[in-house]
């Protein structure tokens, strides 16, 4: 099992989504978040003064999936948030050591 993190901008959410339930994803958290990478934020105008702004929204969607599957949820996500911009977001793939389900206490790939 692995768990994928993955940061996209807040309009590709729906499409994003769309390709992770195509692929077999069963379950999803989404937090909303704010940070920078290489695109290092914007200038914005406020009231007339420019505002430098760092801290850039991004959406972190976190699921938990087969190993086998991980490859094809990837190239489903590059798809569907890939602008070909700076700022189009991360992915982030961990081994899961275990999981278990609270109401049945299945462990393990059956747990997903």
């Amino acid at each position: 099992m692995r768990k994928i993190e993955i940061l996209i901008r807040p309009e590709q959410l729906e499409a994003v989504k769309q390709a992770l339930l195509a692929n077999g994803v069963q379950g999803l958290t989404m937090t909303e978040v704010r940070g920078f990478g290489r695109q290092g934020g914007h200038k914005e105008v406020y009231r007339g003064k420019e505002l430098w702004v760092e801290f850039l929204p991004k959406l972190k969607l976190e699921a938990v999936a087969r190993a086998e599957s991980v490859d094809a949820i990837v190239d489903a996500v590059c798809a569907a948030a890939g602008t070909g911009q700076v700022g189009d977001g991360k992915i982030f793939i961990q081994p899961v050591l275990g999981a278990a389900r609270i109401r049945t206490r299945e462990t393990g790939p059956d747990a997903l």
